[in-house]
């Protein structure tokens, strides 16, 4: 994690880290202000509090109360040595808590990140820089041992190039990787979380059976997601992006809609119009791109070569943007070893939707076979070991296709997770769904999956494939674990070398019958393909296009973003678009608009609700006002403070409402329930004088949006590398 840290008037220090500040000052016995915790105190607090977090996650995994546990430390200085010291954590216990879970929350305390990371003694490297912010250097392990070549299957080049090769990428790009976490609580299952020290909504998981394959994957996966635009795919670019030469790359194409909105000639061939437009319901206006908004330039699309003729067939941006997320994109050392990894994770999605929804019973894969593999082996008897039930099947559905299933039950919940994996090896699909099965988790958030079910309507619902996708949260049917197998098990085998692969998971696509269309991207300097199958990898319903489209954001970004300075027109405007697109009033402002709003503020908690909430307010209209602040108070997951703002907006809302009631009678005690500033605020935005309470002004340039700048900033390294490499000025 990169802290940077900015001099404030004297010794006030300000440490600045992904959405947090951190204000620290020294007592005045040392020349401070003693207005803030120095930084020796925050240390102080910090193992502290990790303690007590984990503490608390023991706890909630087992359903016990915190309310009766209390943890407190305290540090014992030597006196002949002050740098040497004894941090002596108490925790009070209830006395009804059993033996087994005191023990438990002991042993839980002794996982304390801080604690470890103290007593293992971190390193400290000094140095100086002549530009932090062009100091690229990737905050990623120590160098490899002159040398090392390691060397595994499905790779061209060994680890360690790999590695390096891929650092160098950032490195001209003046990113900062840093890696955020490990994880390796089985046997040759690695897991980590990269991510952009500088804007940390670009980020990245990797897995592998060794640590350095973890972060090959990683890196690998960070590359593929810059070079598809995958870490920007619903964001807002900003109106100097929007409105340069290019958008996306150098080589793509605007199209005008026709006079009525048709479907421009020149994007799309047959195959996919039958596919994306069966019944003539897509309109041109579907497919103008989130991300610039420009409605006048047109429908920006990408060139995409058909694999069936080598013919380029243009893609909206905006259709694979809303139906694709991630699935078929992959780097690699060469282009044969993208591709591959790109077909085998489109046919492990494509192939984990039908079993899930057609609820197929796989075979079991034999212990003999499962023998040949012991490093595998060892990583499922260990979460044996753990209590967790493993099924180890294989889904290749007759030897059909390259795919491989783990699942892990979890007695102690009811809930399974299953876990799928693909590759043309045998043994390298078989892994890959046992890595990613761990990937990013502890044994507590093993706790998190739910239960099977007999309801085939919830295991065939489009979003249970979409809960899937993201996170394999979805659920599975019971017929699932039957012990009678719907199809034989194959030990199969579709290896060879990355072009013959290649090939082969191609001729799989031509034997269904199955058109590819591939976009190849190597201007950072690594082959990086996007293959789509249109019909077969799409994530979303194809009706989303026309229903649920991300571009819906250009009905309200502009008069959000400016919402303190709209009249009351454009307010009442604003409102009726909100209403007759009938949007789900949960989903957040983030989301609605594409614009990353710091979580930890307003803007960042604000839902749809609240919006049309605010605007009732501040055109007083106070019937629809109370309607909604008392579904908002029902349904709120938003923050104390604005909770209780919302709960005095109702008491004098409910006063503005009933001739009896006069509100100088209870703003006495209203004052002394919700303190002074809080009520100057409900009483304000209830007679019209206070607009939109807690919301500070933006406007469209992103005024005082740092987080979504930060991510602006981010994308215009990649765009500035494009247009270099193409010659094109920006």
């Amino acid at each position: 994690m990169e802290i940077k840290v900015n001099y404030l008037d004297n010794l006030r220090l300000e440490a600045r880290f992904d959405d947090f500040t951190v204000i620290s000052d020294q007592p005045i016995r040392y020349k401070g202000d003693g207005s803030a915790p120095g930084p020796f105190d925050y240390f102080l607090a910090s193992s502290a509090m990790c303690a007590a977090y984990f503490v608390k996650v023991y706890c909630n995994a087992r359903n016990i109360p915190t309310e009766n546990i209390r943890l407190s430390q305290n540090n014992i200085v030597d006196p002949e040595n002050r740098y040497k010291q004894i941090f002596k954590i108490q925790v009070e216990l209830p006395e009804d808590l059993s033996e087994k879970d005191r023990q438990g929350i002991l042993r839980s305390i002794e996982r304390c990140t801080v604690k470890k990371v103290v007593q293992t003694g971190p390193e400290f490297q000094i140095e100086t820089v002549e530009n932090l912010d062009e100091d690229a250097q990737a905050l990623l392990m120590a160098e490899p041992e002159e040398g090392a070549s390691t060397w595994i299957e499905g790779k061209d080049l060994p680890l360690e190039q790999t590695i390096a090769n891929m650092t160098a990428i950032f490195e001209r790009l003046g990113m900062k990787v840093e890696i955020a976490s490990w994880r390796n609580i089985v046997p040759h299952v690695w897991s980590l979380h990269i991510r952009d020290a500088y804007s940390n909504m670009c980020f990245t998981n990797g897995k592998g059976a060794t640590k350095e394959s973890a972060l090959c994957s990683a890196l690998g996966e960070f590359i593929e997601r810059l070079s598809c635009n995958f870490f920007y795919n619903d964001q807002f670019f900003g109106e100097e992006i929007a409105g340069s030469q290019f958008v996306h790359y150098p080589d793509e194409e605007w199209f005008q809609p026709g006079p009525n909105d048709e479907l421009p000639e020149g994007i799309l061939d047959d195959h996919c119009r039958a596919i994306y437009d069966p019944d003539g319901e897509l309109r041109g206006s579907n497919l103008i791109d989130t991300n610039s908004g420009k409605v006048e330039r047109g429908i920006v699309s990408l060139p995409y070569v058909r694999q069936s003729d080598g013919e380029t067939v243009y893609f909206p941006s905006n259709l694979i943007e809303n139906l694709f997320l991630s699935n078929g994109m992959s780097a690699g050392n060469t282009l044969a070893e993208a591709q591959v990894q790109c077909l085998s994770e489109i046919f492990e999605r494509a192939v984990k939707r039908q079993i899930i929804e057609e609820e197929i019973t796989l075979p079991d894969v034999p212990t003999e076979v499962l023998r040949k593999y012991p490093d595998i082996l060892e990583g499922v008897e260990a979460l044996e070991a753990q209590g967790f039930p493993i099924l180890v099947k294989d889904a290749s559905l007759g030897g059909q296709f390259p795919v491989m299933c783990v699942t892990l039950m979890n007695p102690k919940t009811g809930g399974v997770f299953a876990s799928f994996g693909a590759h043309p090896s045998f043994e390298v699909a078989l892994e890959r769904s046992l890595t990613e099965l761990m990937q990013g988790r502890s044994f507590e958030g093993l706790n998190d999956f739910l239960p099977p079910t007999f309801n085939s309507l919830a295991v065939a619902e489009p979003n249970n494939f979409v809960e899937h996708f993201i996170d394999s949260s979805g659920v599975v049917s019971w017929r699932f674990f039957s012990a009678k197998a719907d199809v034989e098990f194959v030990e199969w085998d579709f290896s060879g070398t990355n072009d013959e692969e290649a090939a082969g998971l191609f001729g799989i696509l031509e034997e269904l019958g199955l058109e590819a269309y591939q976009a190849v991207f190597d201007d950072l300097g690594a082959p990086v393909c996007r293959i789509l199958v249109p019909g077969y990898s799409e994530v979303y319903p194809v009706e989303d296009l026309v229903w649920d489209n991300t571009n819906k954001a250009l009905l309200f970004r502009e008069d959000i973003l400016h919402l303190h300075e709209l009249s009351d027109e454009r307010l009442a405007a604003l409102l009726e678009r909100l209403e007759e697109t009938q949007i789900d009033d949960h989903e957040d402002i983030i989301t609605l608009i594409g614009i990353e709003f710091d979580e930890n503020t307003a803007w960042g908690q604000l839902t749809i609700l609240e919006l049309k909430l605010l605007i009732n307010l501040a055109l007083g209209q106070h019937e629809d006002a109370l309607d909604r602040v008392q579904m908002f108070l029902q349904f709120n997951d938003n923050t104390v403070e604005r909770g209780l703002f919302y709960q005095a907006v109702n008491a004098v809302l409910e006063i503005a409402l009933d001739d009896a009631l006069e509100l100088d009678d209870y703003l006495y005690n209203f004052t002394r329930m919700f303190g002074e500033a809080t009520m100057e605020a409900v009483v304000g935005s209830v007679n019209g004088s206070v607009r939109f309470h807690g919301l500070t002004p933006t406007n469209m340039q992103l005024e005082g949006l740092e987080k979504h700048q930060r991510l602006i900033e981010s994308y215009k390294k990649l765009h500035a590398a494009r247009a270099a490499r193409a010659g094109v000025a920006v």
